[in-house]
């Protein structure tokens, strides 16, 4: 692929990861309004969480399919699936159908997420991808203030519901770009692959236990209770089962084998502390800013432009830098330490703080975010063939969404029981419940003297403690990220890996345990064979074309410099 047809390839990526990750945060400013008026306090966290875990069991289905069938058909479809549930979000009356809606969103969101990513690994080599990945990293920074930022200035103007409908333009762009731009070789197998069916329904199973766990447990039901108990036992089957699975069948949607590669699971469980430190805080600050502050909507989300700023500059700049120079290992390591230091100031704010002192910290989040989230993507994408790359960054984002969701779920459990009890214990005597459910920003900015400060205090002291209990996570995944391997990021796309179809024919016995032994050989064995041809040959069919182009045309070789 030309540099041009690669740049208009980026912008429709780059429209559809902006639409998964607007609306991670483009309800947190409009979240009190929303469910004030829906009458549902009580299920906050399901707004955002219902997305969250919806996306993240649907992210190694898509990765998966993709690579084995191809990418351009199911990355439309995805987009068509998050415009259903955008539809049925902006219709909804009760709280339900606006989680059922956030559902639909959820799973085609997590297919926007992963074929956006493995479709710029299979076109732009690792050494250069790093300014790729770090401008997409700029689009979540772009996303965590533009998101409430624009929910903000909805729910203020318009109404909330606008938040759903902007969705429709951006997607239908997305769909036209991916349509006319996105140009990928047809998938062909000599034997249809078999699809872990198995695999994935244990996966929903796993996932979804853990965090209805975390999300219900000690809130809406006791920690030994039946149905407590009886999701964490769910949880232990599902993710044996899920290893025993995965290590029989011939196309495993997590393949096993990955776990051998030491980057891979040292970066993976580094980018599970980042989900839950960054997701737990973009969900819930802009409410606190809200109540706290006694600020609107819009202007909460111009608090949050300071962490946009460092996020977007960081990434964008770190990203140049390693594609300068080749290294990368050191800017997370400095962006673990700044998210560890911006969750610890952060938990030592009061009501009465003043509102700066919040700015400075989200822009000391959102710098160590940008040194840190994407470079760890290609850390993950550095170690693999194409023939599984997307296999791998769909694992290695799996569970980063996982403890996002993690982290919105119990943040936003421990947030609203903390929040229901001190409200309970300061509204007025017959106000009750129901009175809590419908507190807005607007009710109380209205509220004078003592019970205005006992509810403001209310809401600072459910939130701020929080984030003293996450930062030991990223501290952990600094720990992670100092025991990964500096490995030289390639500069050629490598064409010579087996495809899927082939190592499954060439494994002596136990196909799951052979696939990835067997493509590194192949990679070893054909090393000097390597391209940097832009084609996204990743399924068996593109990248038999290409030998054979190859045998017939000879190798097309060209400096680093001349590709993207």
């Amino acid at each position: 692929m030309s540099r041009t047809a690669i740049l208009l390839l980026f912008i429709g990526l780059m429209v559809s990861m902006f639409m998964f990750s607007l609306n991670q945060t483009v309800l947190a400013t409009a979240l009190p309004t929303i469910v004030g008026e829906l009458d549902g306090v009580d299920l906050m966290l399901w707004v955002s969480t219902a997305f969250m875990l919806a996306s993240t069991i649907m992210m190694p289905v898509y990765g998966k399919i993709g690579d084995l069938f191809g990418r351009k058909p199911l990355f439309i479809f995805a987009i068509v699936m998050f415009m259903f549930g955008s539809l049925l979000a902006m219709l909804a009356q009760d709280m339900m159908l606006l989680i059922a809606g956030r559902v639909f969103q959820g799973i085609g969101g997590g297919g926007m997420m992963i074929l956006s990513q493995a479709i710029i690994a299979a076109v732009v080599p690792a050494r250069q991808r790093g300014k790729y990945m770090g401008i997409m990293g700029s689009v979540f920074a772009v996303s965590s203030v533009a998101g409430p930022l624009i929910g903000g200035w909805l729910t203020d103007g318009p109404g909330w519901r606008w938040a759903f409908a902007i969705n429709f333009p951006l997607g239908i762009f997305a769909i036209v770009a991916a349509a006319l731009f996105l140009k990928i070789p047809r998938v062909t197998h000599e034997k249809r692959p078999k699809i872990d069916i198995g695999g994935m329904v244990l996966v929903a199973i796993f996932t979804s236990s853990v965090i209805l766990v975390s999300a219900w447990g000690g809130h809406q039901y006791a920690w030994d209770s039946p149905v407590i108990l009886g999701m964490i036992a769910a949880a232990l089957v599902a993710g044996i089962a899920f290893v025993f699975v995965e290590r029989r069948v011939s196309e495993p949607v997590i393949p096993m084998t990955l776990f051998r590669d030491r980057n891979f699971v040292l970066a993976t469980c580094a980018g599970l502390t980042i989900g839950v430190a960054m997701f737990g805080v973009l969900s819930y600050m802009p409410t606190y800013l809200q109540m706290v502050h006694g600020i609107d909507a819009t202007v909460a989300g111009l608090m949050m432009v300071p962490m946009m700023g460092t996020m977007l500059v960081s990434s964008t700049a770190v990203g140049f830098i390693v594609a300068r120079t080749g290294r990368y290992k050191a800017y997370p390591i400095v962006g673990m330490v700044l998210i560890v230091t911006a969750l610890v100031f952060m938990s030592f704010m009061k009501a009465d703080s003043h509102a700066v002192w919040s700015i400075l910290h989200l822009a000391g989040l959102g710098l160590g975010l940008g040194l840190s989230m994407q470079l760890l993507v290609l850390i993950v994408q550095n170690s693999f063939p194409i023939a599984i790359v997307g296999t791998a960054t769909a694992a290695n984002n799996f569970f980063r969404q996982i403890g996002a969701t993690l982290g919105m779920a119990v943040i936003g459990a421990l947030f609203t029981s903390r929040l229901m009890s001190n409200l309970s214990a300061v509204m007025p005597t017959g106000a009750g419940a129901q009175s809590a459910n419908r507190l807005t920003p607007e009710a109380v900015s209205q509220m004078t003297g003592r019970l205005h400060d006992a509810v403001v205090t209310g809401y600072n002291d459910a939130l701020m403690p929080l984030f003293l209990w996450v930062a030991p996570l990223p501290l952990i995944g600094l720990v992670f990220v100092l025991f990964i391997k500096e490995i030289p990021l390639a500069t050629r796309i490598d064409r010579a890996s087996v495809p899927p179809r082939a190592v499954v024919a060439k494994a002596p016995a136990d196909p799951a345990h052979a696939s990835l032994d067997t493509v590194d050989s192949a990679e070893d064995a054909e090393d000097e064979e390597r391209d940097d041809d832009g084609a996204d040959d990743s399924d068996g069919g593109g990248q038999a074309a290409t030998r054979s182009i190859r045998s017939t045309a000879g190798e097309r070789r060209s400096p680093v410099g001349d590709r993207p």
